[in-house]
């Protein structure tokens, strides 16, 4: 279906024909009408399916279709998002849809001065991108009103729970009036997102484009079962092997983000990570320079990852299986975005083929793991952890203490 289709001014057309954006997906077509008609959303879409266009195409032609002017603090639509990366993202979208239209929007988060954020309140908002810890802190020092809210945007809602953003959303909507319109948007469609639909949605629309926690089709799933001490050097060779030039490594940990970028580094393989400990210009430089081709591996923590918008991503690793099965979905759904085909790859050690048959059961796939001549898994091998907590085991061992006695009594040991 084409954009010309929907009720949508020549402004908010030219952008996008400019973009080169014609065809609607899946989801944009199914969620323009309904904002357009007012109605409130709950909406379950894979990532990379175009849900941010999904609600700001609409909210822009609402308006139009009924322009205000915006008093000083007030806020006119907001935009929740779990991280940092996602709400620029997000803000970068709106700005790029809005440019030929006069509206003003800004973007909150933390990390950053807050004074600059002062600065844009104060002149009214008609489009705020925020994350809650945030927003919080400008409503307790009041620089934000937002008594007279039209829209009410959750994006990537299930992460926000994930997270533990719940007290804070509860807070936030609190400020809120209760009439208006309400949108949620989520890359996966559990359970605890309807429970969350029925307290904050007013007879929803329902649109699921796809099946919940689908993965993409247009991703290919390979595992590789490898000793744990032997991840790294399995990774590069791969990376190496196959020259994969952009590749985006999750684990489980800051440090391990750290120590595997730095690991990867040695084998000559340019590499930087980014996680929550970062500042916010650390990790906006490391993505930069990840886009722009200047370092070959972004490895990454989940809640870093979280909403990168990377266009023709070829491959995801998990490094480290996630601890949820849930994130599996999301991880992987950095690649294979917007028709683009991609590769997710899992390294898998013996004690975590539980974990991969968790996700296989969220998944409804089956994903068997190969194993790569010349990484065979090697039962005799004894990490240097494992072998210092068998020497501390053998010392508090009964038996040896039995021994040691015997020897005593035979004057063949020290006393």
């Amino acid at each position: 279906m084409s954009f010309q289709s929907f009720a949508l001014a020549q402004p908010i057309l030219k952008v996008l024909t400019e973009q080169g954006y014609d065809q609607a997906t899946p989801v944009q077509q199914q969620s323009i009408p309904v904002i357009l008609a007012g109605k409130d959303v709950l909406a379950g879409a894979q990532t990379g399916t175009g849900k941010t266009a999904a609600f700001t195409l609409p909210l822009l032609q609402q308006m139009l279709n009924a322009p205000k002017v915006v008093h000083k603090s007030q806020v006119r639509v907001l935009v929740l998002t779990p991280t940092r990366e996602l709400a620029q993202q997000v803000y970068d979208n709106v700005c790029k849809y809005s440019q030929y239209l006069n509206t003003h929007s800004a973007v909150f988060y933390g990390g950053v001065s807050i004074k600059p954020q002062y600065e844009s309140a104060q002149q009214g908002l008609d489009i705020l991108v925020a994350t809650p810890g945030r927003l919080i802190d400008h409503l307790h020092q009041k620089t934000i009103d937002l008594s007279a809210l039209e829209v009410l945007v959750l994006d990537e809602a299930d992460r926000m729970l994930d997270m533990g953003f719940v007290v804070d959303i509860k807070r936030i909507i609190a400020k809120l009036p209760e009439k208006r319109q309400t949108l949620l948007f989520s890359a996966t469609y559990s359970d605890a997102i309807k429970q969350l639909a029925e307290q904050l949605l007013n007879n929803p629309t329902l649109i699921e484009v796809a099946a919940s926690n689908a993965t993409a089709e247009s991703v290919e799933q390979l595992a590789y079962l490898v000793d744990r001490h032997r991840k790294r050097e399995l990774l590069s060779h791969l990376i190496g092997r196959h020259n994969w030039r952009q590749v985006l490594i999750f684990v489980r940990t800051k440090h391990g983000a750290d120590r595997l970028a730095k690991q990867l580094g040695k084998d000559g393989l340019k590499s930087v990570s980014i996680h929550g400990d970062k500042s916010q210009g650390a990790r906006t430089k490391a993505l930069a320079d990840f886009k722009q081709g200047a370092v070959r591996v972004l490895v990454a923590t989940d809640i870093a990852a979280r909403g990168l918008d990377i266009n023709d991503l070829p491959y995801v690793v998990n490094y480290d299986l996630p601890q949820v099965a849930e994130d599996y979905v999301h991880r992987i759904g950095r690649t294979g975005r917007a028709g683009n085909t991609g590769v997710a790859l899992s390294l898998i050690t013996p004690d975590e083929t539980s974990a991969l048959q968790e996700i296989e059961r969220l998944i409804q796939q089956v994903i068997t793991p190969e194993v790569i001549a010349g990484y065979e898994h090697d039962p005799s091998y004894v990490t240097p952890e494992e072998g210092e907590a068998r020497n501390i085991a053998a010392k508090k061992s009964p038996r040896r203490g039995a021994d040691k006695a015997k020897l005593r009594q035979k004057g063949l040991a020290k006393k």
